[in-house]
């Protein structure tokens, strides 16, 4: 009998997966069309099966270029579910051309100063759950969890392997711990905020980053968080509350020349909004959604960005940005050229976290200090 129910279990899970292929054909981008079914229809009770249609589903956008169009969508989706079996067996079999050629868009090659190989084969591995437990508690909190193990950038930034839904246990529920990926604990980490100074999270969306900041803070000082979503803000607040974070306001900022206060800041981060091309391991059907206009256009915002928060850094302050892709045009060029305007400041470090390096997303993020 248990033959059976395992072939009806991924027919099941194929069916499922086919009908969100549909909405994600019909312009709703894939992490949402999970996100919304699988959250709003009752008949997807059982996690493992949740966690078998986003699979499928995500697996389908990375081994997209290799499936044949004519092809039903549940004969696409098992397709692309034996590609990613091949290549967990045996990456090696899987040429660097082959990965180059149709792992990304062909546009790509023309807005990064390379595509290493070794990045190339990290885009068709599944993401890693990296966990943020809150300063200091990391050993403790991965011994209670289990399936753990903690970054060497961090002891409290834990790569979690087991398939508990983590959103339900206590300690989640006790806000000891987020999920957030290490590349953006990094961000946090370099931004390095010390109790009794005052921050501002300048696009700081649901606040990932914001709760970080004040858990380096001690929960002392003031940590201003803006983002031009209210529905965002009002998610930071809910998110805040239950991780007991409180030195902080929120306040709309539409990214204008209009700021949300006259404060001056000990230290700013502008985590810009940008292509995410960092992300594309963990989001493969983005790869196939965004353009080339899409990275001049958000250069520009970016850059705007750090001009209009640059006039509130105290003498000595520091100047953080964040962007979680790898194009030429949103990282170093943006950097380049905010230094050129901006004589007032001195730059103090920029480095790109490559996902292959890291089992994390990819960032780029750069540094100044405001002369005295």
């Amino acid at each position: 009998m248990e033959q059976p129910r395992l072939i009806m279990a991924e027919s099941s899970i194929l069916n499922n997966a086919a009908r969100i292929l549909k909405l994600v054909q019909a312009g709703t981008p894939a992490d949402q069309a999970l996100r919304e079914s699988l959250t709003q229809h009752r008949h997807f009770t059982a996690p493992a099966e949740r966690r078998g249609i986003s699979r499928a589903v995500f697996t389908h956008y990375r081994w997209w270029r290799w499936l044949d169009e004519n092809d039903s969508a549940q004969k696409q989706l098992a397709a692309a579910l034996e590609l990613q079996r091949r290549f967990d067996t045996n990456p090696a079999s899987f040429k660097p051309e082959a990965l180059a050629a149709k792992a990304v868009p062909d546009w790509l090659k023309d807005e990064m100063d390379a595509l290493p190989a070794a990045w190339l084969g990290q885009l068709q591995r599944e993401p890693a759950l990296w966990i943020r437990a809150k300063a200091g508690t990391g050993a403790a909190l991965a011994k209670r969890l289990g399936q753990c193990m903690a970054a060497p950038q961090s002891p409290d930034a834990l790569h979690y392997t087991g398939i508990t839904d983590l959103y339900r246990t206590p300690e989640f529920q006790a806000g000891e711990f987020e999920i957030q990926d290490l590349a953006s604990q990094l961000v946090g980490l370099a931004a390095g905020p010390k109790p009794g100074e005052t921050w501002w999270d300048a696009c700081a969306g649901e606040g990932g980053k914001t709760m970080h900041l004040s858990d380096l803070m001690r929960n002392k000082g003031l940590l201003w968080a803006s983002d031009r979503s209210l529905r965002r803000l009002g998610k930071l607040k809910a998110r805040a509350a239950r991780a007991q974070v409180f030195n902080f306001r929120a306040a709309q900022w539409e990214g204008g020349t209009r700021l949300p206060t006259k404060t001056k800041f000990d230290g700013i981060l502008v985590d810009a909004p940008c292509t995410g091309i960092g992300t594309w391991q963990r989001n493969p059907h983005a790869r196939w959604t965004t353009a080339p206009k899409d990275v001049h256009e958000l250069a520009a915002v970016q850059a705007q960005l750090l001009d209009h928060v640059a006039g509130s850094l105290k003498p000595g302050g520091r100047l953080i940005y964040a962007v979680c892709t790898l194009t030429r045009a949103e990282t170093t060029a943006v950097a380049a050229a905010f230094t050129v305007a901006h004589p007032g400041l001195e730059p103090v470090s920029a480095q790109t976290l490559w996902p292959h390096e890291l089992n994390a997303n990819g960032m780029f993020i750069a540094t100044w200090r405001r002369k005295s």
